[in-house]
């Protein structure tokens, strides 16, 4: 059955972030002022999912190379790899590269529970390998094109891995083109155990409530939003699985896309979306 194969070492599996990085990124994250940009509150979110995915792949002997994870970045610049630090400039780095290679380890304050029904501030580290990035237009037909590249590419090399997941953050629509069919070619790209699985997650700047999984575009409320959902892959089994126990309410055809997401929401997407079950 497709997305089965093992997550191995001897064959890994592929996550690349296509990131947008436009001029509106700067404008405020979720409903009203919020005193963060949404550049820089995904910019958080993009360093704990590395962060995760390091601790995912730790063994008592090191970092394991499950996974091999690019970062692209699409803006003023037109599209390039976004990783900063020594890993600047390269598009797919083996997920051991990135956990010894942060480009720096920033101090953050952590609200914990004193237990005694009191909140302490705890100091702890965070590493950063992401840089908010706020400039320019949406070229994300680029950024489609260069993900279609560097798939193929790495398809060639593991005809037998998981299926490439690719997510895409954006907060608007493309200004090179139709995204749509460029879209479909990627999810028709595929391993010998399954289709590409293209997740999109809408940061939009409008009051509407957050949609999460959704099985229909019917509830949401532009053409923006419906062509994100229509880009969007449909959950695998495993992945659906983990979003019915995360508690939403979802039908047996979810589709791996999130609209108006909230910071919480935004981690749980990218959690949710580059959790395959099956690491050996």
């Amino acid at each position: 059955m497709a997305y089965r194969a093992e997550i191995s070492r001897t064959n890994p599996s592929l996550i690349l972030l296509t990131i947008d990085q436009s001029g509106s990124m700067e404008d405020p994250f979720g409903k009203g002022p919020t005193g963060r940009s949404k550049s820089d509150s995904l910019a958080d979110a993009i360093n704990r999912l590395l962060q995760n995915l390091v601790i995912k792949c730790t063994k008592s002997e090191g970092i394991r190379d499950y996974y091999h994870v690019g970062v692209i970045g699409y803006g003023e610049k037109g599209v390039g790899p976004a990783f900063v630090g020594k890993l600047a400039g390269r598009e797919i780095v083996p997920i051991s590269e990135i956990g010894n290679n942060p480009a720096r380890v920033d101090n953050r304050m952590k609200k914990i529970d004193d237990g005694v029904g009191g909140i302490l501030e705890q100091i702890i580290k965070f590493p950063i390998w992401f840089d908010p990035v706020a400039k320019g237009g949406t070229p994300m037909c680029e950024a489609l094109r260069r993900a279609k590249t560097i798939i193929y590419d790495w398809l060639k090399q593991h005809p037998g891995c998981y299926p490439p997941i690719i997510i895409n953050v954006t907060d608007g629509e493309a200004t090179d083109g139709d995204a749509l069919a460029l879209a479909e070619e990627l999810k028709d790209m595929s391993s010998e155990d399954g289709n590409v699985l293209l997740f999109n997650l809408h940061l939009s700047s409008s009051d509407h409530d957050p949609i999460e999984f959704p099985e229909s575009s019917t509830d949401l409320p532009d053409n923006f939003a419906r062509l994100l959902f229509t880009m969007s892959s449909k959950l695998p089994d495993n992945m659906w699985t983990m979003v019915q126990a995360e508690g939403f309410i979802t039908s047996e055809n979810p589709r791996g896309f999130v609209f108006n997401a909230d910071m919480v929401s935004v981690v749980r997407f990218l959690d949710i979306g580059t959790r395959p079950s099956n690491l050996r």
